[in-house]
């Protein structure tokens, strides 16, 4: 049984946005998986392009283990975010339209106590039930 667009995407999401589990979110990729953030500078914190499983485990763990040293993390309220997945005329692509909200608290963030909303697109490529390529199309100025 193949797993549906909304299974493989939030399957996606709880592996990298909600437990920073790099282990599990790798292997939502296949083998050869590409994951790309093409609006990412070079030099960001947050990588551009992974190549590989090994690759995106690896780079994601350092990434998720320097937020956590430098406390920048924070859970998305789910109750105010939401998504809508978009499929094409190819069963091996989706598209997934998202607004991620993030509770205001003042003094932190943006410090007005404002809740601020994260906009992005990320389009997926599948194969065997598993991410083959994901780019994800943000604004790299919210990435630490």
């Amino acid at each position: 049984m193949s797993r549906t667009p909304q299974q493989i995407f939030e399957s996606y999401v709880y592996a990298g946005s909600l437990s920073h589990d790099a282990d599990a979110l790798a292997e939502s990729f296949t083998e050869d998986g590409i994951f790309e953030a093409p609006l990412v500078p070079a030099d960001a914190a947050f990588p551009r392009r992974l190549v590989g499983r090994d690759q995106i485990r690896a780079a994601m763990a350092a990434y998720y283990e320097r937020q956590a040293s430098t406390d920048g993390t924070r859970a998305p309220n789910l109750e105010k975010s939401g998504y809508v997945l978009h499929t094409t005329a190819s069963p091996d692509v989706f598209i997934a339209e998202i607004d991620t909200v993030f509770d205001g608290v003042a003094g932190e963030g943006n410090g007005d106590g404002e809740d601020v909303t994260v906009s992005l697109v990320q389009i997926f490529r599948i194969r065997d039930g598993k991410i083959a390529r994901l780019r994800d199309y943000f604004a790299p100025d919210l990435v630490s």
